[in-house]
Parts: C-alpha cells; sequence; structure tokens
C-alpha cells in the first residue's frame, strides 16, 4: 500500500512541474513577447527538421551494399510528395512506406 501511495505522488508532483512549465511562458511574456523569442520561434523549427534528418542520415554507409540508397531515395520521396501536396503527415507516411519497401526489395 505504500508503494501505491509513493507512486501516485510522484504521479502527482511530475503533472504539477510539467503544468507549471507549460504556463510558465504564458506568466513570463504577459505583457510582450521579446523579439528575440519571436526570431526563434521563426527559425528554430526549421533548425530541427535540418537536425532531424542529419541524424537520420548519420548512419549511411556508402561503402557497401545498398550504398545508401534506400535512404537517399527516401528522403526525395519525401521532400517530392511534400512538395506536391504540402501535407505533412502523407509526406512521412508515404517516406516511411517507400524506405520500408527500398529496404525488402534491396
Amino acid at each position: 500500500m505504500d508503494s501505491v501511495i509513493h507512486s501516485v505522488l510522484l504521479v502527482a508532483v511530475m503533472a504539477g512541474v510539467t503544468a507549471f512549465l507549460r504556463f510558465l511562458p504564458f506568466l513570463i511574456f504577459s505583457k510582450s513577447t521579446p523579439k528575440f523569442v519571436l526570431y526563434l520561434g521563426e527559425v528554430l523549427p526549421y533548425a530541427i527538421m535540418a537536425m532531424l534528418v542529419i541524424y537520420c542520415l548519420k548512419g549511411i554507409s556508402f561503402a557497401e551494399r545498398p550504398y545508401g540508397l534506400p535512404e537517399l531515395l527516401s528522403v526525395a520521396g519525401v521532400a517530392a510528395l511534400h512538395k506536391w501536396r504540402h501535407n505533412t503527415l502523407l509526406s512521412i507516411l508515404g517516406g516511411t512506406i517507400l524506405y520500408m519497401a527500398l529496404l525488402r526489395l534491396m
């Protein structure tokens, strides 16, 4: 029984801290948002996406078969799908399906 109370209190504290951290920016910037924060809001999504692409492609081995073809073709497929339909979910789903198919075929 003591373990259950401990677990419930642990979850309650984590939920409280999470809620506090989510509301903190609204409390701090209630009057006006600094220009630097607005700039970061514009620039960071692109930087994060670039970092994710680099992270996903860091393990490509061009020296052994299939020479990174599934990864590179899938990246091209995601870019083409997104350029064509401007639908993030379709791009991610299509790129994942293409990558899995290419892994099986190559």
